[in-house]
């Protein structure tokens, strides 16, 4: 005998109960596929948002506070490095690029952020879509999604974002460029000359005070001329001389990080988090099924005449425990399904907000260890689901047809 269509009549005739499972189930699921899709993501983000700054330095202090503030462009009031180093920076054999990275202004909520040319377009890695590079003092190229396009004149505000804020009245930059989008907190960014932030708040502009010369941007630096800067970001010309460098200034007044470093220290913070939240997922799962267990139980005595008049026309014990062990495991099958597609929607949903807050583009994926999230969850499923099976199949048909 075909145990389907009495499953099919079953499920018919309690619609509300079986969706009320799968629904269990998919949250269940849900939640332990968003924490492990998410958690991943924020990984693959936060690694590519760091690739294109592969050596750091800045002043002794917090490491991770210097990637935070530099690559991903959380304010912070970072103390300042001798501007002099550019000099240094810039004629050593081992640099291939050497940028200052000044913090401060701000314009409708975007960071206005002073560097050279080389760093605006990620050492010649970034392309245009719309206009050019800064070429002057007040001239501004904005990330992808900065809200402004070229042309666009503005004044910048000194001071955090959401506090109080005073305008530099006296000082107006224009848009001549939008850079493509690159996925990171750069994307909101108002990249302009750095000598234009040193000038703004009256500092040396890094260059001789020659008038034919007053607007003159970028390398080559005069080394009394130039102001303290929060980091610079160095493009070494190979792993062996990333290495060098890192080590030379780690010392004597300065220090020097690899950022993929530092993400790594916090992965391993995120991965104890990660680990305790996937435990919570997997003992919300067990409590899921266990109660969803019971309620299978429940029905069975319940449908216990229904089951022996299944008996009395023919059926044997194995189909009757066919049948329910099926059907059980097929509603688990359906809520893991709806848990994946569920868990993944959700970890979207997240990124996106993410995103909208941070600047940062999570990649979410659905892999293998989501898989075996939900293909464990039914093998486990389908094995507490012979409980219930065992239970009709022990059932006798002669006190069922009496009750």
């Amino acid at each position: 005998m075909n145990p389907w269509p009495v499953i099919v009549a079953n499920l018919r005739r309690r619609p509300g109960s079986a969706i009320a499972i799968i629904l269990l189930i998919g949250l269940a699921v849900a939640l332990g596929v968003a924490i492990s899709a998410q958690e991943r993501a924020l990984r693959k983000g936060s690694a590519a948002a760091a690739d294109a700054f592969d050596l750091v330095i800045g002043a002794p202090g917090s490491e991770t506070q210097l990637v935070l503030t530099t690559v991903f462009l959380q304010p912070a009031a970072l103390p300042l490095i001798p501007g002099d180093l550019l000099k240094t920076l810039a004629a050593d054999p081992r640099v291939a690029a050497a940028a200052p990275v000044a913090f401060g202004d701000f314009h409708r909520g975007m960071p206005v952020i002073g560097t050279t040319v080389e760093m605006a377009n990620r050492f010649g890695s970034l392309k245009l879509v719309e206009g050019r590079l800064f070429a002057a003092m007040d001239e501004v190229v904005a990330g992808a999604d900065a809200n402004v396009g070229p042309g666009y004149s503005f004044h910048p505000s000194h001071g955090a974002v959401g506090g109080e804020e005073h305008t530099h009245d006296g000082d107006t930059y224009t848009v001549v460029g939008r850079l493509a989008r690159t996925g990171t907190p750069w994307d909101r960014a108002l990249l302009v000359p750095v000598e234009s932030v040193w000038e703004t708040h009256a500092l040396p502009d890094g260059h001789e005070s020659d008038a034919e010369e007053s607007d003159h941007i970028g390398a080559p630096w005069a080394a009394a001329a130039l102001a303290g800067v929060p980091s610079i970001v160095v493009k070494p010309r190979s792993v062996a001389d990333a290495y060098s460098l890192r080590n030379q200034y780690r010392r004597g007044g300065t220090m020097a990080v690899f950022p993929g470093e530092v993400l790594v220290s916090l992965y391993t913070l995120m991965g104890d988090a990660r680990s305790v939240l996937s435990l919570i997922a997997i003992g919300t799962q067990a409590l899921v099924v266990a109660a969803i267990l019971l309620a299978v139980l429940l029905s069975i005595a319940q449908r216990s005449r229904q089951i022996a008049v299944l008996r009395a026309l023919g059926a044997s014990r194995a189909y009757v425990f066919l049948m329910i062990w099926l059907e059980t495991t097929l509603l688990i099958a359906a809520g893991a399904a709806l848990g994946l597609a569920g868990g993944w929607g959700g970890a979207e949903v997240i990124a996106a907000i993410f995103h909208a807050r941070s600047g940062i583009a999570l990649p979410v994926t659905i892999g293998s260890d989501e898989a075996v999230l939900a293909l464990a969850l039914l093998g486990i499923g389908g094995v507490l689901a012979l409980l219930p099976g065992w239970v009709a199949y022990r059932q006798p048909v002669a006190a069922a047809l009496r009750s």
